[in-house]
């Protein structure tokens, strides 16, 4: 499976590299060499948000500057066990700013190098390429990305996958067969597939596929999928724990999902409880989607130690074993093991495709507002 176009060459140094990037030479490696693609601004400077909307409610989390300061687009039952096993083993007090990722990002573009961030996690690949492209995050050195599948790791060499999320059809199997279940975009609209289908269209996976489709067929072909699904009438939901519920108790017929929420469904009601199924595309486009969630060390931080031993710490045995098996996600590090239930990461096929460039969620934002799908 090929996400990417070339592997990444890293820097090597650990403190030496982003120390020489906190100060300001954004795309310097140990020697002053260019990174690869660095194609970032000179330095992490405010301004206008190129992903996402700043959030009041994230801007109003206050945070201890003593300790060492996450900001986290992924939820907090999610990272905070990862988290607290860092605290645990390292002693280093960790102080989070939780939010959705396009706000989460949002606000660190909007703080530039003021801010307080010395480690940022999101839950989307394309949050990381608005980061680069602004010159908000450290090169990493090799030590830490090649612990990295080398199909997955990023080509700027700046962020590290931590794990993998596939997309899937999930549907109820007592009111659906499996050859009623779409697996091209253009089944997806097929107003007797939308009219049955829910998605959540405001939660930052949607809205990733959505901008894949973008990347992968042209924007013409994302209004399309979006004013087929809205005027074949699909259901809406807040989000996608709320769809697959929705999915398990027969209020919608079929649900467009990550794949772990069917095992957190089935954790908390009991799987003979939960008459769901996931179904992966296997066309290779947009429709079997794999996003990466991950994690970085912002140019800003002054602690850059602890900050990259806090993303080798997600990057270890323990924390993709955690990942892998109680929140259900594709870890990303070589040999570590796969969730149990879901299909291995190899046979899942997930379009090639390189994951900075979902940088674009504003474009695709305006295409779902347009709709009327949201």
């Amino acid at each position: 499976m090929t996400w990417r176009r070339t592997a990444a060459a890293v820097v090597a140094g650990t403190t030496t590299a982003l120390a020489l990037v906190a100060c300001g030479e954004e795309g310097a490696g140990v020697d002053g060499a260019a990174e690869p693609g660095a194609t970032t601004a000179t330095a992490c400077t405010a301004g206008e948000p190129t992903y996402g909307e700043t959030d009041e409610e994230v801007a109003a989390q206050e945070v201890d500057d003593e300790a060492l300061v996450v900001y986290s687009g992924r939820n907090e039952d999610l990272v905070g066990p990862a988290l607290e096993q860092f605290t645990a083993s390292t002693g280093i007090e960790v102080s989070v700013r939780y939010g959705g990722t396009p706000g989460i990002t949002a606000q660190l573009l909007e703080e530039g190098d003021a801010s307080p961030a010395d480690v940022v996690i999101t839950q989307d690949a394309g949050a990381f390429g608005a980061l680069h492209q602004a010159g908000c995050l450290a090169p990493l050195p090799a030590a830490t990305t090649e612990r990295v599948a080398e199909e997955f790791r990023a080509d700027g060499g700046d962020w590290a996958p931590l794990t993998g999320r596939a997309r899937v059809v999930s549907y109820n199997t007592d009111l659906v067969t499996p050859d009623e279940v779409p697996t091209t975009l253009e089944e997806l609209v097929d107003p007797a597939v939308a009219s049955r289908l829910g998605v959540a269209p405001t939660n930052a996976s949607f809205l990733a596929f959505v901008t894949a489709v973008r990347v992968l067929e042209g924007d013409e072909a994302a209004e399309d999928l979006l004013t087929g699904l809205a005027e074949g009438g699909a259901q809406t939901f807040e989000g996608n724990g709320d769809l697959v519920e929705a999915v398990a108790d027969g209020r919608v017929d079929m649900g467009l999902l990550n794949h772990y929420y069917l095992y957190e469904l089935q954790a908390e009601r009991g799987a003979d409880q939960v008459p769901v199924v996931n179904a992966y595309a296997e066309d290779g486009g947009p429709l079997s989607l794999v996003n990466v969630s991950g994690a970085a060390v912002h140019t800003s931080t002054d602690r850059a130690d602890d900050a990259l031993a806090l993303v080798d710490h997600l990057l270890s045995d323990e924390a993709q074993a955690y990942f892998a098996q109680e929140t259900n996600e594709y870890p990303m590090v070589d040999g570590a093991p796969e969730p149990a239930d879901a299909p291995q990461l190899a046979d899942v096929r997930a379009p090639a495709l390189d994951l900075d460039d979902l940088a674009s969620l504003r474009e695709t934002q305006a295409l779902v507002d347009a709709s009327g799908l949201s």
